[in-house]
């Protein structure tokens, strides 16, 4: 939470009090908030109370304590017992109440600097720790007793108690400020809270999604299907990695997949590739979309070589023997997100199917090519020629095997 980086370690551990290991991340901001809110204002009431104290007003001194007094009970029961319900309740409740009770005790607004101002805390304050339609009768409540006050104004300011013209101004200054600060404070904390959560949804979307698709989904909801003519699809398989979950622990097998994955998740964001997704132990990945690019079968063919590299530098610290089969395939599809709570952005047509067969007709530890891939990569890497191969559903096709780069195209990057 944006939170935990502005508090120092005392403030962090009072806002969490309430927080509680199955809440919700918008939860834990509203306990957290309100907390914080909650213990700055029991904080700032001891200078009403000890003012009130030292001018003689028991009355006045007695409501800002009894404050006091219920908002750290409340605290410790919230601690306890983790009720988000009871605890904003009653800190809504004593902050709306409380300081127009105050206000009429001192004399009305003039005598006593307009102390109902600090219920305004509670009126702002309901729309970020109650839902939006659970704050209204709360802000209706704070105008209610706003116009209630009014009507009593002439009444109350009759016999107002003796407060000297100095302390009436520095407490109307005070409470503007400290109302105003406290307010600000909360908004702070929601556009923070908001912009984190925000942030973090866009992150988890566009770890689903393109941005570009992403972007087109959230403006105009609806299918979305496109047919791209020039692009290089690439799989790459495990081999033998269902053995090895059958001998191995759950967390080790996820453990070598997460480690595998990211790595290739890194390749592809820096060859510029878009990353379709994983079926267990195989890996998705497309080049020329969403947006098309040229030299969509180079970079594909360059993020295989680098997947092999990947793999090999990964064997000494995941303590094993790992070996992959990739396939590549040059040729149109047709992309789309499909899916109406859980999105996923795929693809379709014989251009992912040929790619698919040759990874599962290929060879361990080697990239194979179909000779439409071929084709397009020829002047510029070093190929073995497998010549034809049966492929399952396909009938006999010419595969090729991926090399590297040609020397010469070494020598002239050089």
């Amino acid at each position: 939470m944006a939170l935990r980086s502005l508090l120092g370690p005392l403030a962090r551990r009072l806002a969490f009090v309430g927080v509680a290991d199955g809440d919700t991340d918008e939860t834990r901001a509203q306990k957290a908030g309100l907390t914080l809110a909650a213990a700055c204002i029991t904080f700032l009431a001891v200078v009403w109370v000890g003012t009130y104290g030292l001018l003689g007003l028991r009355v006045a001194a007695v409501i800002p304590f009894v404050y006091q007094v219920a908002s750290v009970a409340s605290l410790v029961v919230f601690a306890r017992t983790k009720s988000y319900r009871f605890f904003r309740f009653s800190q809504a409740s004593m902050m709306t109440l409380l300081p127009f009770l105050l206000q009429l005790t001192l004399g009305g607004y003039v005598n006593s600097s307009a102390v109902s101002l600090w219920a305004l805390v509670a009126a702002v304050g309901t729309l970020f720790f109650f839902t939006a339609d659970e704050s209204i009768p709360w802000f209706a409540a704070f105008l209610a007793l706003t116009v209630a006050s009014g009507l009593l104004e002439p009444i109350v300011a009759q016999k107002p108690p003796a407060i000297p013209g100095a302390v009436r101004i520095a407490f109307f200054v005070l409470n503007v400020w400290g109302v105003s600060l406290t307010v600000y404070l909360l908004l702070q904390y929601a556009v923070r809270a908001r912009d984190e959560a925000f942030a973090r949804s866009e992150g988890l979307l566009l770890n689903v999604l393109p941005r570009t698709i992403a972007e087109r989904l959230k403006r105009e909801p609806g299918v979305i299907a496109e047919v791209h003519e020039e692009v290089t699809v690439l799989f790459a398989d495990v081999v033998d990695f269902t053995r090895f979950t059958e001998r191995t622990e759950p967390a080790r097998v996820v453990g070598v997949l997460n480690e595998l994955f990211s790595a290739f998740d890194a390749l592809a964001a820096r060859h510029g590739l878009e990353k379709i997704k994983t079926i267990g132990d195989a890996y998705m990945v497309a080049a020329g979309l969403p947006a098309p690019r040229p030299d969509h079968a180079e970079a594909m063919a360059d993020m295989a070589l680098d997947m092999m590299a990947a793999l090999d530098s990964l064997r000494e610290p995941l303590g094993m023997e790992l070996s992959i089969r990739i396939g590549m395939h040059s040729g149109p599809v047709i992309a789309g997100v499909i899916g109406r709570r859980k999105f996923i952005y795929d693809l379709w047509g014989d251009t992912v199917n040929t790619a698919s067969r040759m990874e599962t007709h290929g060879l361990p530890g080697r990239i194979q090519v179909s000779h439409a891939a071929y084709l397009r990569l020829c002047d510029r890497y070093a190929f073995e020629d497998r010549g034809e191969i049966e492929v399952k559903g396909k009938g006999r096709q010419h595969a090729y095997l991926l090399l590297g780069h040609r020397t010469e195209d070494r020598g002239a990057a050089g």
